[in-house]
């Protein structure tokens, strides 16, 4: 990797960080926010939901997009947006307003994890992008962590501060970003996009949600719904499990969070790049999908908060392998100036994931038992992982060109 590489993957890493840790500053503070202007638990459900819903609207589009213009001035105006949903969000009156900065921010900040993915692609070779892909995923947890402890601390002043730190971070990114992030996509790349014929157009933006599971990526597409979908059951009914096993409360689930962000960042920051290099991705995904199985399964045996904190983390292992080395993988099976389309659509599919992964661990959880939602997520990542041990190695990983 050459220095203007490793300056472009810097500028990319502290953007993302920064963008997740504004992120995750309001995540403590938005039930309370809310509930102070009337909404119920329902309310709640349907304000998280509305931002992947939106995400998984508008994530195709903002892709493609960003193979036609270029992935720096998509890139920044998902962090304008962003900064515009804090902003109502902190001037928000009443619930209706919430709903509108939560899905305004769904709809606008959709466009940069795609664009920042695709940037990598457009800039690193195969040998290096599962590490640098890593690096990115690695920011995203690190925002997570910090973001929340942040918001919480802020939001003893008034629960409007938080969304206006938010606010200011991502001005302040969208800035930098602006002055040393330069475009990663060639302009014949963008006019190949931008120009083809009307015979060789590619389909709809939405059209390619269901177009993409047909290509050489469509079984990784399903890998990282399946992966999202049972993390995002897992958020949704682990504080509910821990409680009704243990009667922990959320000083407890503050030290299995933090155990399960610190492990995904290690191992998404040094450790999966070098067991790409090693095994190469298929390997990676392969066990990255046995290790979540053994994670969600192990949960049921879980007896202190030790062994839950010591089997979340081999979650969060196993899923931090999963994301880069599918992102990876991915853009080598997709031509140059598709990069954009193909990382909107995972979006899209990663999106579908957290709408329905809570949704349905919330009603297993109602009808059978706590531990329930973890049995059928593990159960899934099992069957997954003995699926894709045969289907992975259909297609090789080396880098598809256009036209080849």
């Amino acid at each position: 990797m050459n220095p203007q590489q490793r300056r472009q993957l810097v500028i990319l890493f502290l953007t993302l960080l920064m963008v997740m840790v504004g992120f995750g500053i309001i995540l403590p503070i938005m039930p309370f926010f809310a509930e102070s202007m009337g909404a119920t638990a329902t309310h709640l459900g349907l304000l998280f939901a509305s931002f992947s819903l939106a995400q998984l609207i508008s994530s195709p589009i903002w892709g493609r997009y960003s193979d036609r213009i270029g992935r720096r001035p998509v890139l920044l105006m998902g962090l304008i947006g962003m900064a515009l949903s804090f902003l109502l969000f902190g001037l928000a009156q009443s619930l209706w307003m919430l709903f509108v900065a939560r899905t305004l921010g769904g709809l606008l900040s959709s466009s940069v994890v795609p664009a920042a993915m695709a940037y990598v692609a457009d800039s690193t070779d195969p040998k290096q992008r599962g590490q640098s892909m890593g690096l990115l995923g690695a920011a995203m947890g690190l925002g997570m962590i910090f973001g929340p402890a942040i918001g919480g601390f802020l939001g003893v002043f008034s629960p409007a501060v938080p969304f206006f730190v938010a606010a200011g971070l991502t001005i302040l990114v969208t800035g930098f970003a602006a002055l040393f992030l330069p475009e990663s996509l060639s302009h014949e790349a963008r006019e190949i996009a931008g120009a083809r014929p009307r015979g060789e157009s590619p389909p709809s933006a939405y059209r390619q949600l269901i177009h993409s599971l047909h290509g050489p990526a469509g079984l990784l597409l399903l890998l990282g719904f399946i992966s999202t979908f049972a993390l995002a059951s897992l958020f949704g009914t682990f504080a509910l499990f821990a409680e009704a096993r243990f009667g922990y409360g959320e000083s407890e689930m503050g030290a299995v969070f933090v155990a399960l962000g610190l492990v995904s960042a290690l191992g998404q920051g040094w450790l999966v790049g070098r067991m790409i290099a090693r095994w190469m991705e298929e390997r990676v995904i392969q066990g990255g999908l046995l290790l979540s199985a053994l994670g969600f399964l192990g949960l049921i045996l879980a007896y202190d908060l030790a062994s839950l904190a010591v089997i979340t983390a081999i979650i969060g292992l196993g899923t931090s392998l999963l994301g880069p080395a599918l992102t990876s993988l991915i853009s080598q099976r997709t031509p140059p100036d598709q990069q954009g389309t193909i990382m909107g659509v995972f979006n899209s599919y990663q999106s579908l994931g957290r709408i329905a992964g809570p949704l349905l661990g919330g009603i297993i959880f109602d009808l059978f038992g706590p531990q329930y939602p973890f049995v059928m997520a593990g159960a899934l990542f099992l069957l997954t992982w003995l699926g894709s041990s045969m289907l992975l190695g259909q297609h090789p990983s080396a880098s598809v060109e256009a036209g080849e």
